[in-house]
């Protein structure tokens, strides 16, 4: 696969994990894993699918006669051990409960319980971009920044969704906090959490999605500065004039990308 393959196959999986743990809560708060995204994680993964009984395992083998097993439930435990000793942990028949060994099992399974919930999706999407080749060169990010210039040229909103995407994946951009959401456009920008709960975003990208309008705001912005984020909101809607629009996004977030990377 191309860099660019493994890059958008890395925003796949770090989408469905954020899905995974938005649906991740305790038994009281009712709420249910997300098994159809976590089973599309899990297809990206070493582990392999095997229906045992009523329950729906992920197996990666290991070294020797342990494997370590995924359970697909809202407790999401990762096992090192066999297939069986998880059946009789998980979903034991009638007469696997007869035996005084076999309760204790079921009763008590940290000495074969490796995670649980957070720590297993995290351990599972970890796996899933350790196995990329996520290594570039110039060229490559030549190539993206191109397309996306091409894609605005063409009034390509798909396509310019995904360069900005990628590029933005490099420098570490992410979604904006609530302040600094907006209907119908897409933003991707550099966010900073201040120990009283404060929010910095910025730089940040903006793409309408009523326009394809694309601009660019470099200077950080407090989620606490009212002032600041009405422009910010002004600036997105086409209301005030960036200092950065159009193709110099672009080049832009490229010349970021390569800085970086130099």
């Amino acid at each position: 696969m191309s860099f660019k393959e493994n890059l958008l196959k890395k925003i796949r999986i770090n989408h469905l994990a954020r899905q995974v743990q938005a649906s991740i809560g305790s038994a009281e708060s009712g709420l249910k894993i997300d098994k159809d995204a976590m089973r599309s994680l899990l297809e990206m993964s070493p582990y392999r699918y095997q229906k045992e009984r009523d329950l729906d395992l992920y197996i990666q083998k290991s070294d020797g006669e342990l494997s370590r097993i995924l359970v697909l439930d809202n407790e999401l435990p990762i096992y090192e051990t066999t297939v069986e000793d998880v059946l009789i942990r998980k979903s034991p028949y009638t007469k696997e409960m007869l035996s005084l060994k076999n309760v204790i099992k079921i009763l008590k399974d940290s000495d074969v319980k490796l995670s649980r919930k957070e720590a297993s999706l995290e351990s599972v999407q970890i796996e899933c971009i350790d196995s990329l080749d996520l290594t570039y060169g110039p060229s490559d990010i030549e190539a993206i920044a191109k397309e996306g210039t091409d894609s605005l040229e063409h009034g390509n909103f798909e396509g310019m969704l995904e360069s900005i995407s990628l590029l933005a994946e490099l420098l570490g951009y992410q979604p904006p906090p609530k302040a600094f959401r907006i209907r119908h456009h897409e933003s991707f920008g550099a966010v900073t959490e201040k120990e009283n709960g404060e929010f910095l975003y910025g730089p940040a990208v903006i793409l309408s999605r009523i326009d394809n309008a694309l601009v660019m705001i470099e200077d950080p912005i407090s989620s606490s500065d009212k002032g600041q984020i009405e422009l910010f909101q002004k600036i997105a809607r086409g209301e005030e004039k960036a200092l950065t629009e159009g193709q110099d996004v672009f080049g832009y977030l490229k010349d970021k990308v390569l800085n970086m990377s130099s």
